[in-house]
């Protein structure tokens, strides 16, 4: 394997795409993987204020096994081509390269990470898991501003989205620890990530 892959997992808005940025260490968009919103497989909500809309946040929603392929090409050769998700959207808008440049490492970060642990385990890609977590609140509070700015939704589905997400944080972050991750918080994955960054930069320059 040319890389290994780090798995950022953890509720909507929980900081791991700005986790990601502060790393600088090549990253595949998970939520990239969504199916388009045309596919009649989509899972719908049966309840609730947003019954019969397309609920994004079930697993039925998105592509794991082509997750899996991009992950294992980019671990094999370091690179491949993936897939852009306009979210406003709801669909693919094209696809571009991702060159991980040598790096012994890229991370894997999306809602749905959790999901490709086992598997990548399974196949001798995974170097570790973590599941990003902050307070309720704030996640709330991040999450929303962010779909607010950059227009994922109308704004009151996006408030009936995040209240029913932060009613279901400590499931989500239940179910990823279960699925082998581990639980902490973005400052503590940070550390923890950018000592591995910088032992395998070390062992290349030795």
């Amino acid at each position: 394997m040319r890389s290994r892959v780090l798995v950022l997992a953890g509720p909507s808005g929980a900081g791991k795409s700005h986790l990601a940025e502060r790393l600088g260490v090549p990253v595949l968009r998970l939520d990239d993987f969504y199916k388009d919103g045309s596919d009649p497989t989509l899972p719908r909500l049966v309840s609730g204020a947003n019954a019969g809309l397309v609920d994004w946040d079930h697993p039925d929603s998105w592509l794991p096994d082509d997750a899996l392929a991009t992950m294992t090409e980019l671990c094999r050769t370091g690179r491949a081509s993936v897939p852009v998700y306009d979210i406003s959207r709801d669909g693919r808008c094209g696809t571009q390269p991702l060159d991980l440049g040598g790096s012994a490492f890229f991370l894997a970060e999306g809602i749905f990470a959790q999901d490709v642990v086992q598997p990548c385990r399974e196949a001798g890609l995974l170097a570790a898991a973590f599941c990003v977590t902050q307070h309720p609140a704030r996640t709330f509070w991040r999450r929303l501003t962010r779909d607010l700015r950059e227009r994922r939704k109308p704004p009151l589905v996006l408030v009936r989205r995040g209240v029913a997400l932060w009613r279901g944080q400590r499931a989500v972050v239940a179910d990823a620890v279960g699925k082998g991750c581990r639980q902490v918080r973005p400052e503590e994955a940070f550390r923890e990530i950018s000592a591995l960054v910088a032992g395998a930069t070390t062992t290349e320059v030795d």
